[in-house]
């Protein structure tokens, strides 16, 4: 079995930079920019979660604050924003999710599998070994994407 330190994903830390921005320049006309400042997840995020299945398994989550989520449904859905995180907000933060989980997978050698999406509102850390985390800054503020991983014997 692989040490989770040396697993190989197959992810290239620029691919999948590019794959956030295209997700969110399609979807939410929006630049995202990847960004060198560290994302902080705060005691108020909202994390999209969509788990990778194959020679390893991991996850693929994205975070913002909650209002940040409203932000995002909202131009996602071209309608007002939404006062507080409901289950629309939800189902688009897990679509968009999907959407770089599913570009991600389209890069990845191996067959991989993508699970259904999963939304939470929480405040602590993601289960697993941090792979990639990712830093973005939109004109709406930040957010992060983080691959996490763990072995499969």
């Amino acid at each position: 079995m692989l040490l989770a330190e040396t697993l190989d994903t197959g992810i290239v830390h620029g691919e999948l930079a590019q794959i956030v921005e295209s997700v969110f320049g399609t979807m939410l006309s929006l630049e995202a920019h990847e960004s060198a400042t560290p994302w902080q997840a705060g005691d108020h995020r909202v994390s999209a979660m969509v788990r990778l299945t194959s020679g390893w398994n991991g996850a693929v989550l994205m975070e913002c604050d909650r209002d940040q989520a409203c932000r995002f449904t909202a131009r996602f859905l071209q309608m007002d924003k939404p006062e507080a995180v409901d289950e629309l907000v939800r189902d688009v933060l897990g679509e968009l999710a999907n959407m770089i989980g599913g570009n991600l997978k389209c890069v990845l050698k191996g067959g991989m599998k993508l699970s259904m999406p999963s939304v939470v509102e929480e405040s602590g850390s993601p289960d697993g070994h941090v792979h990639h985390r990712l830093s973005f800054q939109t004109e709406d503020g930040p957010f992060g994407v983080i691959v996490i991983t763990e072995c499969v014997s």
